[in-house]
């Protein structure tokens, strides 16, 4: 503000003073009006952030829902890209957010809606107190009058350490005995590893995807050198040392009165060629949860270099019960025995139907699906139930809208096309019709076979993990407890 007695007595010069204020004050007016056109611009822009967001993420569960069982490799990297350009999103998102944030009068700031932070993390309080330790005004003491409280989300990035074991050796001073505390045993013998390093490295490699040589160059960020024949030696050891974990595992799974089971493809190297070639993971999951059953959840997973029968028939030549699967031929021989039912999975009956009905709906595929959704619908409300309630349920319930279904896809075969998707759709369910309505008259069986889907994914040495994945547990815990117990 101008002081009176600075301002010149000359008519002419104030009047040029009070021009270049005009002038300034109408710079100032345009810059804040820029402001605001930008701000609303980035506003703008975040909208269409939010609308893609939105957009991809349905997208990305949609083709979630379609690679469950299907194992189309192309249709994997789609999700990939897709997953990178969401992430692209969030990060312009976060950054149009900041310059917003930076444009605005505190005052006017919206309070952002998040999700409360985990509570069972440690809280580290950092008190702020005003710089004067006294009032300014009058001197006189601060009294405490309540306090604003906010919290922000902090990591403490993963360390290395040494444990040094020291073994005094004493003596009696009364006679020549000596004692000594034994040595504490080591996960992996003569190895300078501990637990914690160990299920780090197999959880980073099996669960993270995050190959020994990438783990090595990590490490050496910290000044830590570590070969990669090293740490693939740990990861061997590892192997050896979890060998009656699994073998109990398997126990554990196999004597379940039912089983789910899947294959996954897996690429894996070819020795000698450069490329790589599929393999397959096969996928063995207890869990009756969803009929009140409390026993533990678990999956044993094993590795094969191919999908031939062979495989799953060898590892089911000792299992007695219900066997809930897809159609892979390869199971025909199991169910040959008699000592294994097939039970079928109206997932994957489904799919052939959803598949034609998103990208040409029509009157077939949406009477299916909307028969489909009426069962789904009736095993939402009786899942956690015992065996028989449920069971009750479904022949009350479940058992008129299959019985109709059935009849009405019987009535729709002869009027399509033979070589048509809906034809191939309607003929793949009428070909597992029994093992599909099996859940029917069965309270323990479940109405597809989901519970191997979310299972797999995995090495067969993590088999644990799997089963942690099962449990919500955290496996790298679960794997520090495994070590320590083993050594």
């Amino acid at each position: 503000m101008l002081n009176r007695a600075h301002l010149p007595d000359n008519i002419d010069a104030l009047k040029a003073l009070l021009s270049a204020q005009g002038a300034q004050i109408t710079a100032l007016k345009e810059e804040r009006q820029a402001l605001r056109q930008e701000r609303d611009a980035l506003r703008e822009q975040k909208q269409d952030d939010k609308q893609g967001i939105i957009r991809l993420t349905l997208l990305l569960d949609k083709l979630r829902r379609m690679v469950f069982g299907q194992k189309s490799e192309k249709l994997a990297r789609q999700i990939d890209q897709l997953q990178l350009e969401l992430e692209e999103l969030h990060i312009n998102q976060g950054e149009r957010a900041q310059k917003t944030e930076s444009a605005q009068a505190p005052a006017s700031r919206p309070v952002p809606q998040r999700r409360p932070l985990p509570e069972h993390l440690p809280r580290e309080v950092h008190e702020h107190l005003p710089n004067e330790s006294a009032c300014p005004d009058c001197g006189g003491a601060w009294k405490r009058l309540g306090e604003d409280v906010s919290e922000v989300l902090e990591h403490i990035p993963a360390s290395f350490r040494i444990v040094r074991h020291v073994r005094p050796r004493l003596a009696c001073n009364g006679c020549d005995r000596i004692a000594q505390a034994p040595a504490p045993s080591r996960p992996i013998a003569r190895s300078v590893a501990g637990p914690g390093l160990l299920s780090h490295v197999m959880v980073s490699k099996y669960l993270d995807h995050q190959p020994l040589y990438r783990q090595c160059q990590i490490y050496e960020r910290e000044n830590v050198s570590l070969s990669e024949s090293t740490v693939g030696d740990w990861v061997g050891g590892v192997h050896q040392l979890l060998r009656p974990l699994l073998e109990a595992l398997r126990r554990h799974v196999f004597g379940a009165d039912k089983l789910h089971t899947d294959d996954t493809p897996i690429k894996v190297l070819a020795p000698g060629t450069g490329k790589t070639r599929q393999a397959r993971l096969w996928v063995y999951a207890r869990d009756d949860r969803p009929s009140g059953d409390t026993t533990a959840p678990a999956v044993w997973l094993r590795y094969s270099t191919d999908r031939s029968g062979i495989h799953p028939q060898t590892h089911l030549k000792d299992y007695t019960g219900i066997l809930q699967a897809d159609a892979f031929a390869g199971y025909d021989e199991v169910y040959k025995t008699g000592r294994i039912i097939e039970a079928a999975c109206w997932a994957h009956a489904r799919r052939g139907f959803y598949d034609i009905h998103v990208k040409h709906a029509t009157p077939i595929t949406t009477h299916v699906l909307d028969r489909i959704a009426e069962l789904y619908k009736i095993e939402s409300d009786i899942r956690g139930s015992p065996p028989e309630e449920r069971r009750e349920v479904r022949q009350k319930d479940a058992k008129p809208i299959v019985t109709a279904l059935h009849a009405w896809l019987r009535e729709q075969l002869p009027t399509v096309s033979r070589k048509s998707k809906t034809a191939e759709a309607i003929g793949y369910a009428m070909n597992q019709w029994q093992a599909l309505i099996r859940y029917l008259n069965d309270g323990r069986i479940e109405i597809d076979n989901n519970a191997a889907h979310a299972a797999g994914g995995m090495s067969g040495i993590m088999s644990p993990s799997g089963t942690c994945r099962l449990e919500a547990a955290n496996p790298y815990s679960y794997s520090v407890y495994s070590s320590q117990l083993a050594a």
